[in-house]
């Protein structure tokens, strides 16, 4: 197995390790939610390189005589991809509404500074 061969898996798990530092080490929840994206626009990536075949072509009628089903490439990876950028879209709408929402509660969006809060109302 080739390493050099698979420079796309490579590139999709360094897009998945930049896009995971922020939701790690970041306090900005902004920054969290924008690093979720990041994270999940590389794990497309990879899960959309897994589905291509080398000298693979799409899945279309052919006659009989022309078909060659070890040429095919899948698209179901593709087809559940798209699935899954809509829904990534819509979580990351959630996720922005609620860090606009605890922006009206708290006065922030370092969640240091809301735990801290938190930590303060609780004690009353």
């Amino acid at each position: 197995m080739d390493i050099a061969g698979h420079y796309n898996f490579w590139v999709a798990i360094a897009i998945m390790m930049i896009g995971l530092y922020p939701v790690i080490a970041k306090p900005n929840l902004v920054k969290k939610v924008i690093g979720l994206g990041i994270f999940q626009t590389g794990l497309f990536l990879f899960y959309i390189s897994m589905g291509k075949i080398d000298g693979g072509t799409a899945p279309v009628h052919f006659p009989p005589a022309a078909r060659h089903p070890q040429n095919y490439t899948n698209p179901i990876p593709t087809a559940l991809i798209l699935t899954g950028i809509v829904v990534a879209v819509a979580t990351m709408a959630v996720a922005l509404a609620l860090v606009v929402n605890i922006k009206r509660a708290y006065g922030t969006i370092e969640m240091d500074e809301v735990e801290e809060i938190d930590h303060r109302d609780d004690q009353r």
